[in-house]
């Protein structure tokens, strides 16, 4: 009868989620001790109505993108690096190259207006962006889906320890495992959401400074302008004059001896020709 009951009240469990009311008949007495727990766990979800959460308990998560430019990129980054740890932050992911840099900043919270005001002193500032969420329902949620899911394993684990038979133990070690690994699901996800409010972050970006153009030289006017004008053509010209006769200097070299001496052949027959 016992394992039939418990099976059963797994079943019931398993079917309604963190339900107690199947696992009653196994154990009366745990049954009652956790009932406030699951009543304060869906309490808790209840105390806090949609819109009704005091701006002081609200749970933001704050971030910032940051683009400076930086005459010497590597020393900035430097720099960066002593205002995030001396706000009590850390550096996460960088990436650099010549001329550039990009870093993932964590700092707390509280001290994010003060890192943002430090880091812009860095350089110049070309582009700032700030986003703030409110996860104060997720915050709120998970709290009371962890006070129910610690309820649920703490009578599985009631359950395991008046199981008598073999098949009583299996199974509920097995439904007890399960309930475990939820447990744990929900309580990373938790730490990650109270992470993510208690420090923000920020994406820096680094890029060395661009030299400005050379000044374009302005033209003189009136008659010296002219003759400046006309002696930079004069000389473009003769530079492209020159280029030519070098292009075809060893031509002239190969085909005018050929030539001189066929001109210099018909000139002497034709004078022939007159004498005869």
């Amino acid at each position: 009868m016992l394992a039939t009951g418990v099976l059963a009240s797994l079943a019931g469990c398993t079917g309604q989620g963190t339900s107690s009311s199947s696992m009653v008949a196994p154990a009366p007495n745990a049954a009652s001790a956790n009932a406030p727990d699951a009543a304060n766990g869906k309490s808790a979800a209840a105390a806090v109505p949609d819109g009704q959460v005091a701006a002081a308990e609200r749970k933001l998560v704050r971030t910032a993108t940051l683009s400076l430019t930086a005459p010497d990129v590597a020393a900035a980054v430097g720099k960066a690096r002593q205002v995030v740890t001396g706000l009590g932050g850390y550096t996460g992911a960088e990436n650099s190259s010549p001329g550039s840099a990009t870093l993932t900043l964590a700092v707390p919270a509280g001290k994010l207006d003060t890192a943002l005001t430090q880091l812009s002193a860095v350089g110049t500032v070309t582009s700032r962006l700030e986003n703030t969420q409110d996860v104060t329902e997720q915050s709120v949620d998970v709290a009371s889906r962890l006070a129910t899911q610690r309820a649920s394993v703490a009578r599985m684990r009631d359950l395991l320890a008046k199981a008598t038979s073999v098949g009583d133990i299996a199974s509920i070690e097995g439904e007890l495992t399960s309930r475990e690994a939820d447990l744990e699901s929900l309580q990373n996800r938790s730490d990650a959401l109270a992470g993510s409010v208690a420090m923000s972050t920020v994406t820096l970006s680094f890029s060395a400074v661009v030299p400005p153009p050379p000044p374009v030289p302005q033209n003189a006017g009136g008659f010296a302008g002219g003759l400046s004008d006309g002696w930079h053509a004069f000389g473009v010209f003769a530079s492209g004059a020159f280029k030519v006769l070098g292009a075809l200097a060893p031509f002239l070299v190969l085909l005018g001896g050929p030539l001189g001496v066929g001109y210099w052949w018909l000139r002497r027959r034709r004078r022939a020709a007159e004498l005869s």
